[in-house]
């Protein structure tokens, strides 16, 4: 390389690092990078493993599911800090937190210390926040994004963190515990009115609701799909979610943060109930459509699909000698009423997609997300 070569090598060198200098000057005080993705939208298939999607598969003669529009896949390790089987409790937390924590906990590290999670983190940052679920909205993984507390099972606990959290649309159940409760007589949701929250009992009474704040509880969980439930509501929660955080979204001038969960996949495995598991995969894999709809619509959106753990240890087994006969061949067999230590899949679409493939530890995911949201 002669000396002209180096000169020009020197001031290129020399130009770039002035321009990256400079560049640094525009970092927004709220985040300490620029951000790569404007949206997330996070969605967990609670108990949802391998097999439990192959399930839908199996039931719909292979005909393709949203989850297969996914562009990027890959594989979650889930055990918590203290079990190499996790509870939704210790997931959640490692999703909303980047800690591993004890099972049961919410929001805090090992020693029961808080730890910020994603969304106090997109709410300081000025971005919306969003959660749809079929549980309660006090359960284990919505909980775990607002809440701080060593005792999952401390509903009511949980609920008056969800009134001071400040997100933007809450739609699920535990209505029974925002009301009518046992540890006092405050009226949750007539104090979410207050902060300027319309205040539903159902997803229909927020029709007409298009920006602002609104949280809509059902009493207890939303019933299963096997037994009547629209296997469309997860879709239509999370069309609303969407709908709602978007024009929030234009106002504030940032994008937002939602977490959608598909809850009761969880509690049919439980029960081993096949039936009941492929009702809920299905209303969840709709729900995916929406989003990934919705990132197609909005560039700059990620869409994250994941589980926190396997339930029911589930598997698709020959259930004929001839298993190569079309439509017969497999038969769901259960092999626990618990959560096990499987891996579970991830399906990532979108912007920033590229950066969830592999196999992560379930903690990675939020630092991902947390970096790509410029919000580390």
């Amino acid at each position: 390389m002669n000396s002209r070569h180096l000169l020009r090598l020197a001031a290129a060198t020399l130009a770039a690092a002035l321009i990256v200098a400079s560049s640094g000057c525009d970092t927004k005080p709220e985040a300490a990078t620029e951000p790569v993705v404007e949206n997330i939208i996070l969605m967990v298939g609670d108990g949802m493993g391998l097999a439990q999607v192959t399930s839908l598969m199996v039931s719909k003669n292979y005909s393709p599911i949203n989850m297969e529009r996914a562009t990027v896949g890959g594989f979650v390790k889930t055990y918590s800090a203290n079990s190499r089987v996790t509870d939704s409790a210790a997931a959640g937390t490692a999703f909303s937190t980047g800690v591993k924590t004890r099972n049961g906990s919410l929001g805090v590290d090992p020693d029961g210390v808080a730890v910020e999670t994603i969304l106090e983190k997109a709410e300081k940052a000025g971005r919306p926040t969003g959660l749809a679920v079929t549980t309660y909205i006090q359960h284990a993984t919505p909980g775990a994004f607002y809440t701080h507390n060593p005792d999952r099972n401390d509903y009511e606990g949980i609920a008056i963190d969800l009134v001071s959290s400040g997100v933007d649309v809450a739609i699920g159940g535990g209505r029974n515990f925002m009301v009518g409760r046992k540890a006092d007589s405050r009226d949750l949701m007539a104090e979410m009115r207050g902060k300027g929250y319309v205040v539903a009992d159902d997803l229909a009474g927020l029709a007409g609701v298009v920006s602002g704040s609104a949280v809509a509880l059902y009493d207890g969980e939303i019933e299963y799909v096997a037994a009547g439930r629209d296997p469309m509501f997860l879709a239509n929660a999370t069309s609303k979610a969407l709908e709602i955080l978007t024009a929030n979204s234009a106002a504030a001038g940032r994008g937002f943060f939602a977490m959608i969960e598909g809850s009761r996949i969880d509690h049919a495995s439980h029960g081993n109930s096949s039936e009941g598991m492929i009702g809920e995969v299905l209303d969840f894999d709709n729900a995916v459509g929406v989003a990934f709809d919705y990132a197609d619509a909005h560039p700059g959106t990620l869409v994250i699909v994941l589980a926190d753990h396997e339930t029911g240890g589930l598997t698709l087994a020959s259930g004929r000698d001839d298993s190569a006969i079309p439509g017969s061949g497999v038969e769901l067999k259960w092999s626990t009423g618990g959560h096990t230590g499987s891996m579970i899949p991830l399906f990532a679409y979108g912007a920033g997609a590229e950066n969830f493939g592999g196999v992560l530890e379930n903690v990675e995911v939020n630092r991902r997300m947390v970096e790509l949201l410029g919000l580390d």
